[in-house]
């Protein structure tokens, strides 16, 4: 369970977003979490590949291992 407090002016937009499309806005606000949250774990991962590289592979290596390299 979850609670937070908003402002006028967001409790406002959502709840006029929920009227018009017949929505709740419990549901638009797991939405924007998770659309969040799927932003935020794609950044940290990207963050954490530049900062800690691993082995990297040419892609004539890679054609070669999979016999591609005809």
């Amino acid at each position: 369970m979850l609670s937070l407090r908003l402002s006028t002016e967001i409790e406002e937009r959502l709840a006029k977003l929920a009227d018009s499309t017949g929505r709740t806005k419990s549901f638009y606000a797991k939405e924007a979490i998770l659309r969040y949250l799927d932003e935020m774990e794609d950044t940290y991962i990207a963050l954490s590949r530049l900062e800690q590289p691993g082995k990297r592979i040419s892609m004539d290596a890679v054609e070669r291992e999979l016999g591609l390299d005809d």
